[in-house]
């Protein structure tokens, strides 16, 4: 197992994290309260939230992200933060011929909307205090030129389009917003759905490393820059994808 970096910055820093019973974000939340950050989460998943919390300490709302006055409501409530993951996400695949309208709309509404609005929520306390660090979470999918999955791709791009413009406008009160772009990360959710051993072996070629992508890493980038030891890394990408793209 190897030995990771414990950053003294992160020691009482306050963490928002989107998404933060499942998968990448419970993997999230585990690791900043390691750190001895006051973390909190939001999730629309009860009875997971509800486990998460227990194993880690951390404070969680419900929330359904789709519905911005409930996510205003819920950050409202938690209080100011100095860190914002914007997690949350699905890639449910879908084909191209049978999106419709409202398909499209809902797919914005959980990948993509839901993040503007929590920086838009968080950033009054960051301006406040001077200093914060907003990570956004991307995807490989676009990168790749991936199929299957229209929306999920295109609200992925536009990730980083948010990431850079919210990085100017915020950077003059020392508030640092950046991306970053997981590869194909090996969470439950994709072993069951999508990794079957034919699309494995495929990926591992355009891998540059051998190896599959645990969730951990992924993880590890976003501790990095939610510390100090990021203080000049800003409206930037920052892949954990082994060399795919």
């Amino acid at each position: 197992m190897p030995e990771f970096a414990i950053y003294p910055s992160l020691k009482r820093k306050k963490v928002l994290i989107t998404g933060g019973a499942s998968g990448i974000g419970a993997r999230m939340v585990e690791a900043f309260a390691e750190q001895g950050s006051e973390v909190s989460f939001l999730d629309r998943d009860e009875a997971a939230s509800a486990e998460v919390s227990e194993k880690t300490g951390a404070t969680f709302a419900l929330c359904d992200l789709r519905d911005i006055e409930a996510l205003q409501k819920a950050i409202a409530e938690l209080g100011t933060f100095d860190v914002l993951v914007n997690n949350a996400a699905r890639d449910d695949r879908h084909d191209w011929k049978d999106v419709t309208p409202d398909y499209w709309d809902e797919r914005m509404a959980t990948n993509l909307r839901h993040m503007f609005f929590a920086i838009q929520s968080v950033a009054p306390g960051m301006i406040a205090s001077g200093s914060g660090s907003i990570i956004n979470m991307g995807s490989n999918s676009w990168w790749e030129a991936g199929g299957g999955f229209p929306a999920y791709a295109t609200a992925k791009s536009a990730v980083h389009g948010l990431t850079r413009t919210m990085a100017r406008d915020l950077g003059d009160s020392r508030i640092r917003v950046n991306t970053v772009v997981p590869g194909w990360i090996m969470t439950d959710r994709q072993r069951e759905l999508w990794a079957t051993p034919e699309a494995l072996e495929a990926h591992r070629k355009r891998q540059c490393l051998p190896d599959l992508i645990d969730p951990i890493y992924v993880v590890r980038m976003v501790l990095f820059l939610a510390s100090d030891d990021a203080a000049m890394c800003s409206a930037n990408n920052y892949m954990v994808e082994a060399g795919s793209i």
